[in-house]
C-alpha cells in the first residue's frame, strides 16, 4: 500500500482557490461551577484559539496526546458544540452561531464519524433505520428506494446487505465503525470529519476501511478532517497534518515536511514513538524521546508556551512568552521560541529552565546533539566556552553564563548515555 499511490490522485490545491473551511481564533471552554447558586469558579479550556484552512479535496489530519482537544475541535466545526469564542467559515458562509434550523441544510455537506462506535448507534433501532435516518430527516428520496441505498452502502463499506434487519448489540465494534461510516456517507457529503475512525478496527481491517476512504474522496471529490493516535495511519491519508497539545496548535505542515524535519519540539517526541518495521533494525538503540510526566491540566495550563513544563529546550522566555503560530518555512508554521531544524528565534536566551533540565535527562544523546546543532543559543555557548580568553568586563560574565551552560548541556548527553 503505497502512500505516493494513494495521494497520487488528488490534484494539488490551487493557490487562489478559497478554503473549503477556515477557522480564525477558534475557543471553546467549559464551565466550571460550584456551590448551592452554581457560581462558575473557573473553566476547562479545552481549545484555546486555534487557526487553521482545510482545502477542498484535501485530508487534514490532527494528531496530538489525549486530552489536548482534538475531539472536541471536531464537534465544534461540525457545529455540535457552540464555540465560546471565535468564527468558523464554511465555503464563505459564517456558520459560528447558526441556530439548529440554520444549521440543518448544512448537515448534507458536513458529516462526523465518531470515536465511540458503542455510544454513537441507538440500540434500540435497526441498522436499516440507524443509516436510513440522513434520508429522512434530509427529505432524500434515493434513487431505487431507500432500502436499496442503504444495503449498497451497508456493501461498500464491508458489511453484507442482509444486515440491513439487525441491531447494533449483534455487532463487534469495528463492524459498529463501519456502520457509522455507511451513515455519514449516506448524503454524499462535501466534508467530514473522523474522530478516530479505524481506532476501533483490527489492523488488517484498518487499511481496507483507510483505503476505502481515499477511494470515496476520489470518486466523491470529499475533504477529510481525520482526527487520530496512530501516526502511521495519518502520514498514509494526510495532506497536511496539524498537531495539537493542551488546546493550541503548535505545528501545522505538509505531511513529508513534518515527517522529514519537525521543527516543535514535541512533534519531534511524537514521531520518535512510532515503530519503524524494518527487521534490520532489530536490537538498534532506540532513539525514541520520553516526555516528562503527563499533560498539564486545561483548567490551569502552564503560561507561556504551553510545552514548556515538558521541554528540554525551555529557557526563560517559552515560560514568560506564548510563542504565535507563524511561518518559518513555506508551508510549515510553528508556535516555539527554539525549533528545531531551523535557527533560534531567541538566540539571547540561553539559560535552560530546571524543568528543560530534567527533561533533558530523558533525550536520548544523539536528540540533545542534534538540538544542540540547530539551536542557536547552545552553538554560541559552546564557542563561548573553547574560547575563554581575550574576554574582559561584562563579557566575563556572558562567557561564564555560557559555558555553565555548555556544561549543563553536557552532562544532560552523559545521563542519557547511561
Amino acid at each position: 500500500m503505497s502512500e505516493t499511490e494513494t495521494r497520487a490522485a488528488v490534484p494539488a490545491p490551487r493557490a487562489e482557490e478559497k478554503p473549503l473551511l477556515k477557522v480564525e481564533g477558534l475557543v471553546k471552554h467549559f464551565p466550571l461551577k460550584k456551590g448551592l447558586l452554581q457560581r462558575q469558579v473557573g473553566a476547562v479550556k479545552a481549545v484555546d484559539g486555534i487557526d487553521f484552512e482545510v482545502r477542498r479535496g484535501e485530508t487534514l489530519g490532527v494528531v496530538g496526546e489525549s486530552g489536548c482537544g482534538k475531539s472536541t475541535m471536531g464537534r465544534l466545526i461540525t457545529r455540535l458544540l457552540e464555540p465560546s469564542g471565535g468564527r468558523i467559515e464554511f465555503d464563505g458562509q459564517d456558520i459560528t452561531h447558526l441556530s439548529t434550523a440554520g444549521m440543518r441544510p448544512l448537515r448534507r455537506d458536513v458529516q462526523m464519524i465518531f470515536q465511540d462506535p458503542y455510544g454513537s448507534l441507538n440500540p434500540r433501532h435497526t441498522i436499516g433505520t440507524i443509516v436510513s435516518a440522513p434520508f429522512k430527516l434530509q427529505g432524500v428520496e434515493p434513487e431505487g428506494g431507500v432500502k436499496k441505498e442503504v444495503q449498497r452502502l451497508l456493501e461498500l463499506v464491508g458489511l453484507s446487505p442482509e444486515h440491513y434487519n439487525r441491531y447494533p448489540h449483534e455487532f463487534s465494534g469495528g463492524q459498529r465503525q463501519r456502520i457509522g461510516i455507511a451513515r455519514a456517507l449516506a448524503l454524499k457529503p462535501r466534508m467530514v470529519v473522523a474522530d478516530e475512525p479505524v481506532s476501533a478496527l483490527d489492523v488488517s481491517i484498518q487499511a481496507q476501511v483507510v483505503n476505502l476512504m481515499d477511494d470515496l474522496q476520489d470518486e466523491l471529490g470529499l475533504t477529510y478532517v481525520i482526527i487520530a493516535h496512530d501516526l502511521s495511519v495519518v502520514r498514509h491519508v494526510s495532506d497536511r497534518i496539524a498537531v495539537m497539545y493542551l488546546g493550541k496548535i503548535v505545528e501545522l505542515a505538509d505531511r513529508d515536511a513534518l515527517y522529514e524535519a519537525p521543527m516543535h519540539p514535541y512533534t519531534k517526541a511524537l514521531l520518535s514513538a512510532v515503530p519503524i518495521p524494518d527487521p534490520r533494525r532489530r536490537g538498534a538503540k532506540s532513539e525514541r524521546i520520553l516526555l516528562k510526566g503527563d499533560v498539564p491540566s486545561p483548567i490551569a495550563p502552564p503560561s507561556g508556551c504551553r510545552f514548556h513544563t515538558r521541554c528540554w529546550k525551555a529557557t526563560e522566555v517559552c515560560r514568560t512568552t506564548e510563542p504565535p503560530l507563524a511561518e518559518l518555512k513555506p508551508g510549515q508554521q510553528v508556535a516555539c521560541h527554539h525549533p528545531e531544524n531551523f535557527e533560534d528565534q531567541q538566540p539571547q536566551d540561553v539559560v535552560l529552565l530546571a524543568a528543560a533540565k530534567e527533561a533533558g535527562e530523558l533525550v536520548p544523546d544523539e536528540v540533545l546533539a542534534q538540538s544542540a546543532e540547530t539551536s542557536a543559543a547552545v552553538a554560541a555557548a559552546e564557542a563561548a566556552a573553547e574560547d575563554t580568553t581575550g574576554t574582559s568586563g561584562t563579557g566575563e560574565t556572558e562567557v561564564a553564563e555560557a559555558t555553565e551552560v555548555a556544561k549543563e548541556t553536557e552532562v544532560a548527553k552523559e545521563t542519557g548515555d547511561k
